[in-house]
């Protein structure tokens, strides 16, 4: 977001909360001062103490940063529920469960091991909006207001309520009132959150399921398993006769699937047989589906086809949210597999998603190779540069980078498209093109990476640009 003219990118959090190495970039200092300035702001907002409740994955630097966090929370006064190793959608619902003021969970998403990260939660649910995590960061960065340190009776209270997970496994069984007896489903847990939930929940509805990557030991999260490592996953469902497979990411707020002769099926064909169900059932919104601008041409495709309004939004799953609040939509997400189904959660939800999208196998008789054919996908090659905060203002702000972009759109021609952005969590830009050819799409993605990557590389002429 732009302040006096400054764009300030991943300061403390990026499009997804705060991430990066745990206890170096995401310290035991920095998680303190966010808990405090996080409960200051609730504070402020409420005009009472608040209770914070507060999730973690199951990397091995999710108890320090807690710890962390819980000192800084209690340090000005707030109340703490701990409610364990739990999915972050899980956070989201527990919070009205409970009554809660505001949540945390404390998780990298898909990112290896040693990365963590801390995503925040308002009263309601839903993730912080830009100006509400730029409030915290002032009092973190910027010392706008010094901490409300207590002591004494002042000092915040901790309860440890683990058993709080199954509540929200009843709360996700609740959506699926058919069960899901008679299909035989194989499913990733990818050591992480999904571990701790994903077999109780299958097992309440009555699915044949296999758990595989289920036995956290801090290290190996998404350790060659999960959404974003499915080679293993395609194949053993190919072979063992699964009708399908399921893979979550490490705080199982997106899942992927896998048919039955074990392609992948991403979050856009996913949301393209959801759409088709709900439009039927008359549950989607105005016949509208909200995507973010990586979702594939195929998605707008078939959306044309089908009579349904797609709507496009920023990347990231809050941008999403943030667009079906404001319509009033019921059904949103991203091609990586953030899917939100707001009739049920406030937030993507990598559960709810593989069970509605099963839920919709059983209930129509069909293959998920047959539903998935509805939408046609267009090839897509994505590549990305490393660069810093400087080289992303640089992106938006260059012109020598404007003139190589439109140089390749123009190469490409009207029946494709290409997106340029800078990551929100981590230290890349990120190159998509897609179109009907995919050696010419290839061929135009490494060349535009390379020359992006040589025009952004000055760093010294980027700072004069970006006026840092």
């Amino acid at each position: 977001m732009y302040r006096n003219g400054v764009l300030y990118m991943g300061r403390i959090f990026g499009t997804d909360g705060a991430r990066g190495i745990a206890n170096t970039e995401i310290s035991c200092t920095l998680a303190m001062n966010l808990g405090r300035s996080a409960a200051m702001v609730l504070a402020e907002r409420i005009g009472r103490r608040p209770t914070v409740l507060i999730g973690k994955d199951t990397r091995i630097s999710s108890d320090m940063l807690e710890a962390a966090m819980v000192s800084g929370l209690c340090s000005v006064g707030a109340d703490v529920i701990l409610a364990g190793a739990l999915p972050t959608p899980a956070v989201a619902h527990l919070i009205t469960r409970e009554h809660a003021d505001g949540g945390i969970m404390i998780s990298a998403s898909h990112n290896p091991y040693e990365y963590n990260g801390i995503k925040i939660f308002g009263p309601e649910g839903f993730k912080l909006t830009d100006a509400e995590e730029f409030e915290i960061e002032e009092i973190v960065l910027d010392s706008v207001k010094p901490y409300s340190i207590r002591w004494g009776w002042e000092l915040g209270r901790i309860r440890h309520m683990p058993e709080l997970r199954d509540d929200y496994i009843g709360h996700l069984a609740a959506a699926v009132p058919g069960g899901l007896s008679g299909l035989k489903i194989l499913v990733d847990c990818s050591n992480g959150s999904a571990s701790a939930t994903a077999g109780k929940l299958l097992e309440n509805l009555g699915a044949d399921a296999k758990i595989i990557f289920s036995e956290p030991n801090g290290i190996n999260i998404n350790k060659n398993c999960g959404s974003t490592r499915m080679e293993g996953l395609c194949g053993a469902v190919r072979d063992g006769g699964f009708d399908a497979g399921i893979a979550f990411d490490g705080d199982a707020d997106r899942c992927l699937a896998v048919d039955e002769n074990g392609r992948i099926v991403d979050g856009d064909e996913i949301m393209a047989i959801l759409a088709m169900h709900m439009k039927s059932c008359g549950t989607l919104k105005n016949n509208t589906l909200v995507a973010t601008v990586m979702s594939n041409l195929g998605l707008t495709r078939f959306a044309e086809e089908n009579g349904i309004q797609l709507e496009r939004t920023k990347v990231g799953d809050r941008y999403v949210l943030e667009k079906m609040r404001a319509g009033g939509f019921t059904l949103g997400g991203e091609q990586s597999g953030h899917v939100i189904m707001s009739g049920h959660m406030t937030t993507g939800d990598g559960q709810l998603t593989a069970i509605a999208l099963l839920s919709v196998m059983k209930e129509s008789g069909e293959k998920l190779s047959g539903l998935a054919s509805v939408m046609t996908v267009y090839p897509q090659v994505l590549k990305s540069i490393r660069a810093d905060n400087v080289m992303k203002h640089a992106l938006i702000t260059d012109p020598a980078a404007e003139v190589i972009i439109k140089k390749a759109e123009a190469q490409l021609g009207i029946d494709g498209r290409i997106l340029v952005r800078a990551s929100g969590t981590e230290p890349l830009i990120r190159v998509m093109i897609e179109g009907r050819e995919k050696p010419l799409i290839e061929k135009l993605c490494g060349e535009l990476t390379e020359q992006l990557g040589e025009c952004l590389s000055d760093n010294e002429g980027l700072k004069r640009t970006a006026g840092i």
